[in-house]
């Protein structure tokens, strides 16, 4: 009897809710097996579970603080392991944070920079190293159109992922890698809502469904285009964002939920 060759697999961060779970639903969806990486090991239990029994599927649960460096060194080691090959990198944790830099203490600052950078970077290390071994793989970075504006540290950091992104996506293609940053605008998700943020100041027509955000991403990474900006008209407003001086993509001051 021939024995089974397990199917694809990709781990994904922050995937027991919004963008993570529905990248974690379409993966599964077209086949892939799982690794799901978030804090709650209850919600990841129930994460797999669900999965495992709608697609016929593994999942496996990784519990990690991905602001902790155990957390990281855990995910890493997963990553780095021969024997069980990850061929998708899905980077989505994060966090935002509400108030102006200068509001936000400095460990909150430093959590959010570490979240959102030097993790994804860590990761991204690797999972490159099995993957250019096995000239194939693909990553996922989920960045933000903010990244094309000017909006604090959330900006800068989303723009660290675009940037390293395009050249990671150039850089390793040949190799048979793929990289892209995924840059959705406002997306009907948990992140807003634990942030704090009063979405009424946004106008409907704005927000974007989870389902359409990673459809488009993970098509687009299938292409080996570097960066994907779901919806024409966010396209339009990361094209517009990159010609308009600063000031006028500083964006107004936001109000926290009442």
């Amino acid at each position: 009897m021939t024995e089974q060759v397990p199917g694809p697999t990709a781990l994904i961060t922050g995937a027991t809710a919004g963008l993570g779970a529905e990248f974690a639903r379409q993966l599964a969806e077209q086949g892939h097996h799982l690794v799901l990486v978030a804090r709650d090991r209850e919600r990841l239990r129930a994460a797999a579970h669900e999965l495992e029994n709608n697609y016929s599927i593994t999942a496996e649960v990784l519990p990690a603080d991905l602001t902790d460096d155990a957390g990281v060194a855990a995910v890493v080691e997963r990553l780095s392991d021969a024997s069980r090959p990850v061929e998708i990198l899905v980077n989505n944790a994060g966090i935002g944070l509400l108030k102006p830099f200068d509001k936000n203490s400095l460990e909150e600052e430093r959590r959010h920079l570490r979240l959102h950078v030097q993790t994804p970077m860590e990761l991204c290390h690797a999972a490159l190293q099995g993957m250019l071994a096995r000239h194939s793989g693909r990553i996922i970075n989920v960045a933000s159109v903010a990244a094309f504006a000017n909006r604090g540290s959330y900006s800068a950091a989303k723009a660290w992922q675009v940037t390293f992104s395009r050249w990671a996506n150039l850089a390793y293609a040949g190799s048979g890698v793929k990289v892209t940053a995924v840059c959705p605008g406002f997306t009907h998700t948990e992140f807003h809502d634990r942030m704090g943020m009063d979405k009424t100041t946004a106008p409907r027509w704005l927000w974007l469904s989870a389902e359409r955000v990673v459809r488009e991403g993970l098509a687009d990474n299938d292409r080996g285009r570097a960066v994907s900006i779901p919806t024409k008209r966010y396209k339009i407003v990361a094209g517009v964002s990159r010609m308009l001086p600063a000031r006028f993509t500083s964006g107004p001051a936001k109000r926290p939920a009442k």
